[in-house]
């Protein structure tokens, strides 16, 4: 702690400084300065979301059979690795460039254009080109691996893979340019700050096609027509993959600020990180409560989609609700995860993981609630968003996985199923010491 003889010296050197520069001087940085600042904020809140990753292996692989768990961690980090592929190839160029309002441009390999900057020039809001691709490129996982845990157990690598290729190469980016590439939703009005359709809804719709194409896992429904509840082997690990996706979440709303070299900038950021936090905190305890007053107990698997379903809710606008909003949006993204698990039980859709749920439920809700705290949306506008990208997913994913179904196939032998992937497709076990091999 300062004694009073240094206070006093450091108030006379502020004086001394404040008399030198005017307060003018402090009020915003150079625009050097500022390329820096929101290159640094696309590089940092990138790498967070790249984390994400970690988090959907954990989840998924918490919530898996043990026979499974090699495998399901390497699809994650074999999609994302497709993921960066395709997005360099082609997935870049398809959303973001010379936007028609339908659909970017079709020229393949995306390469780096700073010769203003190193030049010298700095425009407003500038930043580097690679620091934008790379933050950009992080998202395209994200629906990727919503994907992989809805059709986990039961569907074969490398047709999984085949459709990741055609989901992150064509998909993802026609409907992002949509939107983000500035065509016809943006046009219109439509309103998706982070991504809860553009990203999650997209994921989910892809998962849901693909599961009712591919059918269950055997053993899950009975011919009575009971759901026969198939437990993961580690929920410890769900519940850590489940952290890490809830850090990782701020910087994927944070970042998209898309900026960080200004007062205003920096202040809108907090606001977002603040909302981010608390829609989960309202989708984990709303969970925790409607599985109480349903089922009599409390459901951990029900409170880690909690979580994730408040941060898709949020995640449509979050820097615009109060605090307060942020919760109850994520808390009503909490409740429709309980709601809608069940749901598909009874019309037989097997999602392992529940990502159906948290991701296209909660995004199509925090979608159409971006109406409720933005004054510029509308409720028409959104729901045509909602609507013609769901369709587009929806029929466009049908005929990938039809197609892929009717000549590689897309599901193992029922042997390969009972046996478990990791020895089918991988031939080793995550858990040898545990193991029938044991």
């Amino acid at each position: 702690m300062r004694n009073s003889k240094q206070s006093l010296a450091i108030m006379a050197a502020g004086a001394a400084l404040a008399a030198l520069f005017p307060a003018s001087a402090f009020a915003a940085v150079d625009s050097e300065t500022s390329y820096i600042l929101n290159s640094f904020s696309f590089l940092i809140n990138g790498a967070l979301v790249m984390w994400m990753a970690a988090g959907f292996a954990m989840l998924e692989a918490g919530l898996v059979r043990k026979k499974n768990t090699a495998t399901i961690c390497l699809k994650n980090i074999a999609l994302y690795s497709v993921s960066g592929l395709t997005f360099y190839v082609v997935g870049y160029n398809l959303m973001y460039l010379d936007v028609t309002g339908f659909i970017g441009s079709i020229s393949p390999f995306w390469g780096p254009d700073d010769a203003a900057a190193l030049a010298g020039t700095f425009d407003e809001g500038s930043y580097s080109a690679s620091s934008d691709w790379f933050f950009q490129m992080v998202f395209v996982a994200t629906a990727a691996s919503i994907v992989s845990g809805a059709l986990a157990e039961r569907v074969k690598l490398w047709s999984f893979l085949a459709f990741v290729v055609l989901l992150t190469a064509i998909i993802y980016p026609i409907q992002g340019s949509w939107v983000w590439g500035g065509g016809w939703l943006d046009a219109m009005g439509f309103s998706d700050y982070a991504g809860s359709t553009l990203v999650h809804s997209v994921g989910g719709w892809a998962a849901l096609t693909g599961a009712i194409i591919l059918g269950a896992r055997k053993g899950k429904y009975g011919k009575d027509g009971r759901v026969m509840p198939i437990p993961g082997a580690n929920l410890p690990l769900a519940t850590l993959g489940t952290f890490i996706l809830w850090l990782g979440w701020f910087g994927f709303n944070g970042g998209s600020v898309l900026a960080l070299g200004s007062a205003e900038a920096v202040i809108e950021m907090a606001n977002v990180f603040a909302n981010t936090n608390m829609a989960a905190v309202g989708g984990v305890l709303a969970a925790m409560v409607a599985t109480q007053l349903i089922y009599k107990k409390v459901d951990l698997t029900m409170a880690l989609n909690g979580a994730i379903a408040g941060l898709v809710s949020i995640t449509a606008e979050p820097a615009d609700p109060s605090m307060g909003m942020a919760i109850l949006i994520g808390a009503v993204g909490g409740i429709l995860v309980v709601v809608a698990v069940p749901l598909l039980d009874k019309l037989k859709i097997d999602d392992v993981v529940g990502a159906i749920s948290a991701h296209l439920v909660a995004g199509i809700w925090g979608t159409l609630a971006v109406a409720i705290s933005d004054a510029d949306a509308t409720f028409i506008v959104q729901a045509t968003g909602v609507v013609s990208i769901g369709a587009f997913v929806v029929v466009t994913s049908t005929i990938f996985w039809l197609a892929l179904k009717y000549t590689v196939g897309i599901r193992v032998s029922e042997e390969d199923e009972a046996n478990g992937l990791d020895k089918a497709e991988l031939g080793l076990e995550a858990y040898p010491e545990f193991g029938p091999s044991s």
